[in-house]
């Protein structure tokens, strides 16, 4: 991995109790959360819990129906979008770029926010396809890329952004092991060197092995919020998911390893 940048102004995320509802349907009740510096904190939770929906109040791209979210303990909702551009970087669940940018194109968009020199926005833009390691396919058209290359795209484009809080939606969904993994090891980094990262992650092992903290949504409640070993009980996680899960210890890094249970076949109805 590159040398390190210099350390990244910190900047803090608060949620005060937070909800969202479109009509009858409330996507997220109540929830209070600070994401802290030097922390990589994960949500996790069965399809449908509210991660998405809360990450997108975390970031400004949603305003609560109730409640308030704040950043440096000012509300989102004072700021300008350049200047929030400037203190978190978000990667969508999904991209839908169509035009014939290039990988290195797509990069530059995190510079965006700034009004660099030509020889210092080149470097923020290498250093950000070095570690994607993405600078092999930097000419690369974007429609052009898989759907884990083009992830990995919208991945440098954030590290460009060089912004302190880093917002990361499914960031290893589209993914090899490899990958996913490479994108933790990157969370991890982020947070060493001052920022904050907050991630919605699927895997819970992924989750179990890299966060600081996890919180575990369900039904749009918050049902869980600490350390991995806190949080990855088989009780909660067989109620959350609604599917036996058993908890063990990983042989070879002590972190909390979860698996699924295979349920009994049921019995085919008799006639």
């Amino acid at each position: 991995m590159p040398a390190p940048s210099p350390a990244i102004p910190p900047a803090r995320i608060k949620a005060i109790d937070v909800s969202y509802q479109i009509g009858s349907s409330e996507l997220v009740t109540g929830v209070n959360l600070e994401l802290r510096t030097g922390e990589v904190l994960v949500l996790v939770g069965p399809n449908g819990a509210g991660k998405s929906t809360l990450l997108h109040m975390l970031s400004g791209d949603l305003n609560p129906t109730a409640g308030t979210v704040t950043l440096d303990g000012k509300s989102l909702v004072t700021y300008r979008a350049q200047d929030l551009a400037l203190r978190r970087a978000v990667m969508p669940q999904q991209s839908f770029l169509q035009f014939a940018f290039t990988v290195r194109e797509v990069t530059e968009m995190g510079r965006a926010p700034y009004d660099d020199d030509a020889q210092t926005a080149r470097e923020h833009v290498d250093r950000a396809l070095q570690l994607t390691e993405m600078t092999p396919m930097e000419h690369r058209i974007y429609p052009s890329l898989s759907g884990g290359e083009k992830a990995r795209a919208q991945l440098s484009r954030v590290l460009a952004q060089m912004a302190p809080i880093l917002m990361l939606d499914e960031p290893t969904a589209a993914l090899d092991m490899r990958h996913q993994q490479h994108v933790m090891d990157l969370a991890r980094f982020v947070a060493d060197q001052g920022g904050s990262v907050v991630a919605v992650v699927h895997d819970l092992n992924l989750a179990a092995g890299s966060a600081d903290r996890i919180v575990v949504l369900h039904r749009g409640r918050v049902v869980a919020d600490g350390t991995p070993w806190q949080v990855m009980d088989e009780a909660l996680l067989s109620d959350v998911y609604a599917h036996p899960i058993a908890v063990t210890t990983h042989p070879m890094e002590g972190t909390p390893l979860i698996m699924p249970l295979r349920k009994s076949l049921v019995a085919p109805p008799t006639r």
